[in-house]
């Protein structure tokens, strides 16, 4: 458990520090950062609460959405509420805004190739889905649609719902859109922890 739960945070570090990056690259964010984002944009900037606050305010409301779909959260769905959007948050504090493209183009890449990394380690540690992660699932076991056709309509309803807002949208967005599901693919089973059972840790 220990050990589950140090690759849990280390994972959610990663994450928000991914968002972090990638937000620097001003390149295009992914689907959730989009919404994220224009939600900053639109209402929470002009009263003083930061991207990172948001993060994690919209974690919360999402996770309100699991009590008709009946999800449970786990430790780790708390914490990826908590943890990422804090991180982010600090991230962004570090890393300075307004580089050239080559640098920008750097951050992008490497925020993702880190995005996928994170979701590897804090999802093969099985202690309990991310909201968005366990809205997807919940999603799925209500109403019998494949996992793609729900992943898919989701993401399209948050872009298009926080481009509308003023968020930001670009060839990042796309990179991201058509790499990250490799790249969780490739990662994942580096993290997943087995239970003395030798079953696989639930990937949420």
């Amino acid at each position: 458990m220990t050990r589950r739960l140090v690759q849990l945070f280390v994972g959610l570090f990663l994450y928000g520090l991914s968002i972090a990056l990638i937000v620097r690259a001003d390149l295009g964010l992914d689907p959730w950062d989009v919404l994220n984002q224009g939600v900053f944009e639109r209402f929470a900037a002009p009263a003083g609460i930061s991207f990172g606050m948001v993060v994690n305010l919209i974690g919360m409301a999402v996770l309100l959405l699991w009590i008709p779909l009946r999800q449970k959260p786990g430790v780790g769905t708390v914490a990826n509420v908590l943890v990422i959007g804090t991180v982010a948050n600090f991230g962004m504090d570090w890393i300075p805004s307004g580089l050239g493209l080559p640098l920008r183009a750097g951050l992008l890449i490497g925020g993702i190739v880190l995005n996928g990394v994170a979701s590897g380690a804090y999802i093969g540690a099985g202690l309990g889905p991310g909201p968005r992660d366990g809205l997807m699932t919940g999603l799925c076991a209500r109403t019998g649609w494949p996992v793609r056709r729900v992943r898919t309509g989701i993401e399209l309803t948050v872009v298009a719902a926080g481009w509308l807002l003023g968020g930001s949208v670009g060839p990042g967005t796309v990179l991201y859109a058509v790499t990250i599901g490799p790249l969780v693919h490739l990662f994942l089973p580096m993290f997943s922890l087995h239970r003395r059972t030798g079953e696989p840790a639930s990937q949420g």
